[in-house]
């Protein structure tokens, strides 16, 4: 619990969440409250406050704190989907979300379709890098979800790998395969369901604005996550950016870089 006068007034916009988290202050004076922040941490033999995890299933990824029952809620609202469950896992650049899917009878549900639509929804930094479809999600003996028992997703089963045909997808295959540590990548290989995440989009995003002097942001990642459409957004003709979209897109390199 914390409080004091920088404590925030609440959740905008959600009262039921703030009359959650905040409560009245025992200690302080008549209107003052407490924050339950949801840590949890102890003491050691020496009296030293150490850091033991949460009491909810609250995460923190790059920097972002994150309720996976928010996102689960999101995949929820699409059609079709009948249950949901969404984890955070450690990956190549530290925690990542992974997202699952039950369909509803008589329903049929893509993994990639699905998450761009969170993608649409939701913040780079909450969209899952991958969203699995199963036939049930695993249970407890108590009949609770139990997280741990959720698969491992796999990459998505390709009929044959089609190599780059043209100099602006060979660029990109070049860059895709430094980013993601890959021996090899195909023009229809989906960007995250092959390993990508939002802070990998970033660097893919800062190395193609350098050779093809293009204002772009990692929301095209999302947008376009194949080499084959992220190429012929390319080579579409362009108008020059006005400056103050230069000066922007300087400040977003300075920041990969930093």
């Amino acid at each position: 619990m914390i409080g004091g006068e920088g404590l925030a007034r609440g959740y905008l916009g959600r009262p039921g969440l703030t009359a959650e988290r905040f409560l009245p202050d025992p200690f302080g004076p008549p209107g003052s409250r407490l924050y339950r922040t949801g840590d949890l941490a102890g003491r050691d033999a020496d009296g030293r406050l150490l850091y033991r995890g949460r009491a909810d299933d609250q995460v923190k990824i790059r920097g972002h704190r994150i309720e996976p029952g928010e996102v689960e809620a999101r995949l929820l609202a699409l059609p079709g989907v009948g249950q949901a469950a969404v984890t955070a896992r450690p990956g190549p650049t530290g925690l990542r979300l992974l997202a699952y899917a039950v369909a509803r009878a008589g329903a049929v549900l893509d993994g990639p379709a699905l998450r761009a639509a969170l993608g649409q929804a939701l913040p780079d930094y909450m969209v899952p890098v991958q969203v699995t479809v199963l036939e049930h999600l695993p249970l407890t003996p108590n009949g609770k979800l139990d997280r741990r028992a959720l698969p491992e997703p796999e990459a998505p089963a390709t009929s044959r790998h089609i190599a780059p045909q043209t100099e602006t997808e060979r660029v990109l295959a070049g860059i895709w395969r430094d980013v993601l540590g890959l021996p090899q990548v195909g023009i229809s290989e989906n960007f995250f369901a092959v390993g990508g995440d939002s802070i990998q989009a970033i660097r893919v995003v800062s190395r193609l604005r350098e050779r093809f002097d293009r204002l772009l942001t990692p929301r095209d990642v999302f947008a376009l996550p194949t080499i084959a459409e992220f190429a012929r957004r390319l080579d579409e003709p362009v108008a020059a950016p006005p400056p103050a979209a230069r000066r922007l897109d300087a400040l977003l390199s300075e920041f990969e870089q930093a």
